[in-house]
């Protein structure tokens, strides 16, 4: 199968976003669902879009709709990517996949059970810049990697109702910016053999800035930052014995790649940003999510959900001694 309809549940800002890169790349939107008429007549409207639902429950059982886009607040993606795998839809869920490592193998449980493609929508594995670095990085051109060094830091809001500090929605810096530096590390040096991780909260409990450290095989080190309270550099950094990989700001979005030599002169410059008039980057996601379905990968290639479940797992230890628990924990 090709050329996959989609369903979009909810109509918040990321799934006008991804709403938006779907259009504009050509891929066929054909419904969306949301908590009420008016809001997914609304989004209908603005998109093009043939079916509006007043319910998550009649979006799902759309007999016209192949796969979901799960655009809801992370305590909802477990719910709500169940149910649409239930009634035989696969799913592209929103990151961070979920808000624990155990809801991440239900769905993980599920999606093979039913024959279903259960995704991450990571959109950064999926950029031109990104499928480019592991391309340098497999022609070994850096030598032996010794070190990943990413930040996503942001001064966003610091209103204690805002979803991104409200911990009942899974708020904090570690799953809204946090899983980039974190997915992009496990991208390149793949599952940490040791974690540590410092935090700073705030008065509801949500981490404002998340570092961690964290070791690798054969001894290689990463780093991270993540903070919703001030702007950092945003940029990232693989490392290697023979040259150094540098993402410009900002690295997890389409953007300027470089490799550079010890000696400090470029090796290469990739230019992996977009046209201004064009999507911003979210439909290679969709696309490849269209290109493992229509191949019977439904695990995935880029970032296989055995990878996302694992990821969470490395979530749930950061936030574990950082002592940062959602209500669904308790």
């Amino acid at each position: 199968m090709t050329g996959l309809r989609w369903g979009i549940l909810a109509t918040g800002g990321i799934a006008a976003a991804f709403a938006s890169d779907l259009r504009t790349a050509g891929l066929d939107v054909v419904a969306v669902g949301s908590r009420s008429q008016e809001s997914a007549d609304a989004f209908a409207a603005r998109f093009d879009i043939p079916h509006a639902h007043a319910s998550y429950e009649a979006l799902v059982a759309d007999p016209d709709v192949d796969i979901v886009y799960v655009a809801t607040p992370h305590p909802m993606h477990h719910g709500n990517a169940r149910l649409a795998l239930e009634h035989g839809k696969h799913v592209l869920v929103e990151k961070a996949f979920t808000v624990t490592r155990e809801q991440a193998a239900d769905l993980q449980s599920l999606a093979a059970e039913k024959g279903l493609l259960a995704m991450e929508a990571m959109w950064t594995r999926y950029l031109p810049h990104m499928v480019r670095m592991r391309e340098i990085i497999a022609a070994g051109t850096l030598g032996e990697i010794r070190a990943v060094v990413a930040d996503h830091t942001q001064k966003i809001t610091s209103d204690p109702a805002h979803r991104l500090n409200a911990i009942e929605l899974g708020g904090g810096a570690l799953l809204d910016l946090g899983i980039y530096p974190i997915s992009f590390i496990w991208d390149v040096l793949g599952e940490p053999t040791t974690i540590q991780a410092t935090a700073r909260l705030i008065q509801t409990g949500a981490d404002a800035e998340v570092a961690t450290l964290m070791t690798h095989a054969g001894g290689a080190i990463s780093t991270s930052l993540s903070s919703s309270r001030v702007a950092g550099p945003n940029t990232a950094a693989v490392i290697g014995t023979d040259a150094r990989i540098q993402i410009d700001r900002f690295f997890w979005s389409p953007s300027v790649l470089r490799v550079i030599a010890p000696d400090g002169s470029v090796i290469e410059e990739f230019d992996g940003r977009l046209p201004a008039d064009g999507p911003r980057g979210m439909h290679f996601e969709a696309l490849a999510a269209e290109r493992f379905v229509s191949a019977g990968l439904l695990k995935g290639y880029e970032l296989p959900i055995s990878e996302s479940v694992a990821i969470m797992g490395t979530l749930d230890e950061i936030r574990r001694q950082i002592g940062v628990t959602y209500p669904e924990e308790a």
